[in-house]
């Protein structure tokens, strides 16, 4: 079974989401397969201004029930599309960096220290330093026309589904059953998707062993 999660790096509700996707990943480790895809945001879902992006971040926050107020300074205006902070945890991956400390990195470089993480080489230094890896190769890897063409790909794949918000999570097992999650930030409605797939995959491996194969229309 595989669970693919959708994010945009620097979203509020993805960092929301992420005790919830590690909850996932501990609960079902050697059961599930994990990934993540860039979802990048366009101009329409990003904050208009920084008092705007404030007010987001205390009404998210009073909804989670946060002990902190996430922070604003990251936030640029004029900035359409926040491309560094996603291409450069995307271009992790090809120095093999699968794991999430890329992207965790520099959502929490923005969202808690507000750190100017739309900006190529701020991006590309925390997720050096979070990786091991050498910040210029990195910045070259994620300023490439291929690593673009893949986040760009995978966000089509996201708005293919036909949802808008980011997290959204897709459940797929073996047998062809698929759940869409699109918004929610917890891990209880994602788990009893899951365990019910589970189930249903179990149930037609246990009907192959007594049965086999259908018989030939």
């Amino acid at each position: 079974m595989k669970a693919t999660y959708y994010l945009e790096v620097v979203s509020s509700w993805c960092f929301w989401a992420e005790p919830a996707w590690a909850e996932l990943k501990r609960r079902y480790a050697g059961r599930l397969e994990f990934g993540w895809k860039v979802a990048l945001m366009d101009v329409s879902g990003l904050p208009k201004s920084r008092e705007q992006c404030e007010w987001f971040y205390r009404r998210s926050g009073t909804i989670m029930r946060s002990p902190f107020l996430l922070h604003s300074g990251w936030f640029e205006t004029g900035f359409k599309e926040y491309l560094a902070p996603n291409l450069v945890a995307e271009a992790a991956k090809d120095f093999g960096i699968t794991d999430d400390r890329v992207r965790l990195a520099i959502a929490r470089a923005g969202l808690r220290d507000g750190r100017r993480v739309g900006r190529w080489e701020e991006a590309a230094d925390v997720a050096a330093k979070a990786a091991g890896l050498d910040a210029a190769a990195l910045l070259a890897k994620a300023r490439s026309p291929e690593v673009e063409a893949r986040a760009r790909g995978t966000t089509a794949e996201f708005h293919a589904l036909q949802v808008t918000q980011r997290p959204t999570f897709l459940l797929e097992n073996e047998i062809g059953d698929r759940a869409v999650f699109s918004g929610l930030v917890v891990a209880a409605p994602l788990a009893a998707a899951i365990e019910a797939m589970l189930d249903d995959a179990a149930a037609y491996a246990s009907h192959a062993a007594h049965f086999g194969a259908p018989p030939a229309g």
